[in-house]
This record gives C-alpha cells, structure tokens and sequence, in this order.
C-alpha cells in the first residue's frame, strides 16, 4: 500500500528560545559519522554503543519520532546504516526545537545529499534563483509562525514514481502550493514557499518552509494536517490509487446496492407502521414538561446540558428500535465504504444521538415537544439542519417545495423585456418559438383573469393547435398540463412525449440564432428532467450562456446549480452573486432568496435588515407578478407568506384566500395547507368536513402527509403522545431517506469556472505569466 509520512512542526513567531541540552544533538550531527561517511564493508554492521545511546535519547525527547520510516527500519534492522539514517532524520524533524531559523533555512539547502538546483538546493515556484543569504534572514527575521513540513518517502515509491530528482517535487509542489496555502489557512497571494530535495538513503523527503508575508495570518489544525497529507498523496501516488480505487469501488458499489435496496426497502414500511414504545412516550412526556419552564430558545445548540442529555436519550431509545437500527446499522455500513476510500483507520461508531448527519432529530423532537405544549400538530418534512438559525415560526419545509416551482417564462412580466426579440427570425421549418395572440389566450384560459374565467378545455384546445404549427412554447404547456392533471386525465408518458418535443424545437431555434431566451429554456428542461434525462452539467452550459447576456431569469436559475453544487462546484458567494444580479433587475424569487441566505448567513453574514428588505420586495413582486399570470405556484407562495408573515404582516384570511386559488389550478400543496389551516384552526374556526375535503384533494396527489392527516383526523381533535411518538418515528423515515450515502461514480468532474480562475491564480502565484500553458481540459478524479 502506497505510504508517505508528512510532518508540520514550526518556529513560533518571536521565540529565541535554544536547548544547550538540545544543542548538542545538532553539534553531533555536523560531526558524527554520518550516513555519506559509511563506507559499503561497514554500513550493514550492527549500530555503535553511541549511536543506541543516541537513538535513546531522541526517542525520549521527541516521541513522535517512533513513527518515522526511518525508525521502523531501526528497529527491524539495527545496522550502522539505518541508526545513521534515523539520527540524522529525527533532528532534522526537530529542528525548530533546537536550531535557529537562519541556520535551518542554511542547513536543508546545503546539507549533504541535498540536490543542488544551481549554488544549492533551494527552490520555489516559478524558476527564478534565489538568493541564500536573503532567504534565510528572511526567514529568521520574520515575526510570524515559519511552519517546516517534511514529506519523506519510501525509496522504492520514490524511485517507481519518478520522485527520486528534485525537479519531479519541484513541479509538484508548485502546482499544490496554493492547496498548502489553503490549509495552513492563509490567502493565496501571501503565501511564502521554499523547499529542498535530500536524496537521503531508503528515504528521499523533501524539507520545506512556509509562511504567510502577513505576520498575524496562518494557523495550522489537525483537519489542515489531514489535508495537506491527502493532497501529497493525491498527487504523488494518484495514478496508482486510481488503479486500485477502480477495483475497490467495483466491490464495494456492490456490497453498498445491496445494502442501499434493503434500506430503500424498510423506509416505507417505517413511514406507515405506527410506533408503539412506552419508554419513549415517557421521556417524552418527561422533556416536555421540563421544556415548558426553558426561557431561551427551543433548538438544541441552546439548551442546558441537562436538556440536551434528555434529547439524546430519547434519540437513542428511538434507536434501539429494530427498524431504526437496522436502518441505521445499514446506513453506517454504506458511510464507512464511501469514507474507505480516503481513509486507512476509521472512526468509531458513533450513537445516533451523536451522528452529525441526523443531528436535525434532535431539533424535530425539540419542535414535536413544544408543538404538544401548545396544543398544535403539524405533521410534515423537515429537511436540514437550519433549525438553529431560523426563526422558529418558520416552516422550513415550505421553502424547500419553491425550489422548483417556477416557469415565469410564460408570463408577460416575464418576457416584456424579449418583446423586441420576437420579431427576429426564430422559426424553422417546423419549430417557433413566438408569443401569438391564440398562445396569449390559451393562457388566459389556463390561469384565468379578471376578464376571462378559468377553462382547462379551451386552454387546452388553443395550446395542442398552437403545438401542432410548431410553437415550443405551446409543447411545453402540453406536458405541464398532462402532467399536472389540468382538466385532463394525468398522463405522464404523454407529457414527456410534449416536453421532449419542446426540447427539440428550442433547441432548433437556437441552432438556426442563438437566443438568451431559449438557451433558459433549454438550461430549466435539462435541470428539472423535461423530455430529456436530468443533466446538471449540461443545464449548467446552457443557463451560463443566457446569464452571461444579462438574462435575469438565468441567472437566478444558475445561482441555484451553484447553490447546490449541481453541475457546477458549490459556491454559495457564487450563488449569492448571481441571485443579486437577478433581484437587481426587479426579479422577486431572487429576491427571496438573497433574503433566506442573509437570513441564514449562508454565503455572507447575517444581515436581518437586509433579510426583511428582500423578503418584502419579494412580497410585493409576487404579488405583482400574480395579477399578471394567476399562477398556481406564484398563489401558493404569497399564501405561505401571508400565513408565516414573511415579507409583510401575518394574514390568514389573505393566505386562505390564495392557498383557495392555487388550490383550484391543481396545487397539492396549496391544498394540503387549507386542510392544515381547518384542522387545526389556525385562524378560522376548526372544520373538520372542510380539512378532509382539502385533505383529500391533496392525497390523491400523492401527498403522503396528507393521507397521514386523514388516517389520524380524529386523533388531531385529542392530540394523544403515542400519535406524537408516531409522528416523529415518521420523520426518522425521511431523515433516513435524506441521508442515504450518494453513489460512488467513478466519472470525471468538470472544473467549473471559479475553479479554472483558482488554477491561473495559482500559476501566477508560483512566477507564471498569465497566459502560460493555460489549462483547456482539465478533470478532477474522484
């Protein structure tokens, strides 16, 4: 198994302190018999009295010196030789406990075995000389913390790999210079590197030196050690590794299906089982009272310990269910094949409690306890783990139904600004894509107006003539009406037959004159899976060619892709960027979402000021956009707000009002809200005729919550524990389904472009010109 040893001792910033005691160690070493002095007859006997007595007195002064290379040939083979070997290693190693900075940046350049690069044998980035003398009074007059890793290898790696010459390792770490920047957490541009190569024995390694030009920057954690030492590996055995991670993960992509079937498997059959365990309802009932008493927030990060320790036993009782357990056991044994990849030792197994990927159940039973406090049920997905920095009256599950609720492009709003574009040549022989009158009252008819009452029969008649002359913009209104059940019986193969000949018309269109418009639509098809298979990468491609002209609604889409590493590496200052240009040009989804990210602090700081600013302006264009379109999405949306008072005052007679709106055009979620609203009478008086009716409507949509609410409608009207306990057994099911480790693939990713400008910044940084040997095709491996 390929290995290679990497360590990271330093000089403190300011400190003169030297060890006489230690002293004598560095005295030895310049004048002990060493390694080159070591003639062939002589280097295979066994090692002097003085070299054990030596090697005695390291190993009790600096104990991590057990774990060199150096050290195990030591042991294993006592000889001259491989004591000489690990003296001289093991002071180098600790050199910054008994040198000084100037004489160490000296040393590793001049040493014996060194291989020189001109005067000596240190090098950079870049392949400018350095001047020795300036280097090192450079180094021994710098205030800050000089950090001196030392990468050492087996010869025989070493030899095979080709990192037996200094030129190898210099091309090598100039390339990953930026990464060792990373971890050692200072910015690119500050970063100070040099290195020397010593060809030493049966372990070549190379001593570098690093530091930050900015004295008060630059700190190094266990994390940052882990790092680096990945990154080495990576790019010094990362071809072989390749190799063998290929057969691994044929092995193991097997074993995880497996495991992956089963667990998809028992998931359902914990969303509909009820639970049943008195343990559990009596520590809850426990929690629950004490939680009554709690006057600071009800989310875990600020509960007492006391509190904290009554969550996670009641977490672990959950656990020791046999449906949970082996879910989890089964969830475990898929985590531990993905993390065998990177690492040789894994962690022990952790309680549920403690497993940082379902911590959101501590939360849920936190929000379950509280809601039985006040007497109020709700019964829904929570996805996440947010419930620390939102505001508890927030239903975050909404917000997660928005993410793609939208198809704007049909709306006038929408594309006032590509009114002047219709007139260009955008047809082909049989594809258009045009805003004609019989297109604009077929969706009048959809949505209905003031003017013009709601018909799915005529919005359907006008739409399927549109269609069959050639407009794309009539085909994809086909496949949503098909799919959404829009006065026609729900017919999904058919749907997908009009999606995929919409594609094929935008994507006619925009062959014949590229257009920012229909490169959007074909970015949003690829994205959602419209008539084609879902492929981020490519929705990627077509969204960032729309959104570099400006298009307001490919921008906000592509923000999305970055929000979520679709496609594209996450970023969310990337996203955040791209949300902002949208809402700037008066776009109101945008603005909702660079207020939930100033709210939450996700790709900047907290701003609650900013969050209010942009959560009303989204309000207000919605409520703008709603008039214009009567979309069923856009209805549901002002409802959640005015019900939660986001973005305007809490209303829920309005909410009502539009949830009753986008109820009638189709809206599951719509109606699985009115039923919420009646059960629970939230606002109006309880009913429960009208809560199942709504209710109903939403399960035959295939809402799983609303068909728990019917199958427990009595219970809601006495809430009872076991139905609480049940419900939050019901939530584990789907935090399960949320956590299921992702299949490995063994595919390349494109590096997008944040990542390309990393790399030019990286050449430049390492004495690059700008344009030198610029990457065009670059993969990161898995």
């Amino acid at each position: 198994m390929a290995r290679l040893i990497l360590k990271c001792p330093y000089f403190k910033g300011g400190s003169k302190r030297a060890s006489a005691h230690l002293g004598n160690l560095v005295n030895y070493i310049a004048t002990r018999d060493g390694v080159e002095k070591i003639n062939i007859e002589n280097r295979n006997l066994s090692s002097t009295t003085k070299q054990n007595e030596l090697i005695l007195q390291l190993v009790k002064e600096f104990p991590n010196s057990k774990n060199l290379f150096e050290y195990e040939d030591y042991i294993k083979n006592p000889t001259m030789e491989n004591a000489s070997e690990f003296i001289s290693v093991a002071v180098e190693e600790n050199f910054d406990k008994i040198g000084k900075r100037k004489n160490y940046v000296d040393y590793i350049a001049n040493r014996p075995r060194v291989e020189r690069m001109g005067m000596h044998g240190l090098f950079t980035g870049g392949d400018d000389s350095l001047v020795l003398s300036r280097i090192a009074d450079e180094v021994a007059n710098h205030e800050g913390n000089v950090w001196t890793p030392i990468i050492s290898l087996r010869r025989e790696d070493a030899t095979r790999l080709g990192y037996d010459k200094a030129e190898n390792w210099h091309n090598m770490l100039s390339y990953y210079a930026i990464d060792i920047a990373e971890s050692l957490k200072i910015k690119p541009e500050n970063f100070r590197w040099y290195a020397a190569f010593h060809n030493e024995g049966h372990h070549p390694h190379v001593h570098m030196i690093c530091y930050s030009t900015d004295p008060k920057e630059g700190y190094l954690t266990k994390k940052g050690i882990e790092k680096m030492k990945s990154g080495f590996v990576k790019n010094i055995f990362g071809q072989e590794l390749k190799e063998i991670y290929i057969e691994q993960s044929k092995r193991r992509d097997e074993l995880k299906e497996e495991s992956r079937e089963v667990l998809l498997e028992l998931i359902p059959k914990m969303k509909n089982d009820i639970f049943q365990n008195s343990k559990v309802e009596e520590l809850f009932i426990e929690f629950a009272e004490v939680l009554k008493f709690n006057k600071g927030k009800k989310q875990y990060g600020y509960l007492q310990p006391k509190l904290k320790a009554m969550v996670d036993g009641i977490v672990d009782e959950l656990a020791k269910d046999e449906r949970i357990s082996k879910a989890y056991g089964l969830w475990y044994e898929m985590r531990n094949e993905v993390l065998h990849s990177y690492m040789d030792n894994l962690p022990e197994p952790l309680p549920l409690s403690q497993q940082k990927e379902f911590k959101s159940i501590r939360n849920m039973i936190i929000k379950e306890a509280d809601n039985f406090n006040k007497g109020t049920l709700f019964f829904e997905k929570i996805t996440g783990d947010d419930f620390n920095i939102i505001d508890e009256k927030i239903d975050h599950s909404a917000e997660d139904v928005f993410e793609n609720d939208i198809d704007f492009a049909d709306t006038e709003d929408g594309t006032s600004d590509l009114f002047d574009e219709i007139e260009l040549d955008n047809t082909t022989e049989d594809a258009y894509v045009k805003w004609t009158d019989d297109y604009k009252r077929a969706c009048k008819f959809l949505y209905g107006t003031d003017d013009i009452v709601q018909d799915f029969e005529d919005a359907l008649y006008l739409f399927q003539s549109e269609a069959e002359k050639g407009n794309a913009l009539a085909m994809f209104n086909m496949g949503r009406i098909l799919a959404d059940g829009l006065g026609v019986e729900i017919n999904m193969e058919e749907s997908y037959s009009w999606y995929e000949k919409a594609l094929n018309a935008f994507h006619k269109v925009e062959d014949k004159k590229p257009w920012k418009y229909t490169e959007y639509r074909i970015g949003k098809m690829y994205s959602q899976g419209l008539g084609i298979e879902e492929d981020y990468e490519k929705a990627a491609y077509w969204l960032t060619l729309s959104a570099e002209e400006g298009y307001k609604f490919a921008e906000y889409s592509l923000g999305g892709l970055y929000y979520k590493g679709q496609g594209v590496e996450q970023s969310y200052e990337r996203a955040l960027d791209l949300y902002l240009k949208s809402a700037k040009q008066g776009f109101p989804y945008a603005d909702f979402e660079v207020a939930k990210m100033y709210r939450d602090g996700i790709g900047t700081d907290i701003n609650m000021e900013k969050a209010d600013k942009y959560f009303s302006s989204a309000f207000i264009g919605f409520k703008r956009l709603e008039k214009q379109s009567r979309d069923d999405k856009i209805q549901y949306r002002l409802g959640w707000m005015l019900q939660n008072g986001i973005g305007t005052e809490k209303d829920i007679g309005e909410a009502k009002e539009y949830y009753e709106k986008s109820a009638k055009l189709g809206n599951t979620f719509a109606s699985y809200s009115l039923g919420k609203i009646y059960l629970i009478g939230e606002g109006v008086p309880r009913n429960k005729e009208e809560a199942i009716k709504w209710f109903t409507i939403s399960a035959e949509q295939g809402n799983e919550y609303a068909q728990f609410f019917l199958d427990n409608i009595d219970k809601f009207y006495n809430p009872s524990v076991s139905l609480v306990v049940s419900k939050m057994f019901h939530h584990m099911s789907n935090i399960f389904a949320d956590n299921i480790p992702l299949r490995s693939s063994g595919a390349g990713v494109k590096i997008d472009s944040k990542l390309l400008r990393k790399l030019r910044e990286k050449k430049m940084a390492q004495g690059h010109k700008k344009d030198d040997h610029e990457q065009k095709n670059i993969e990161l491996q898995n």
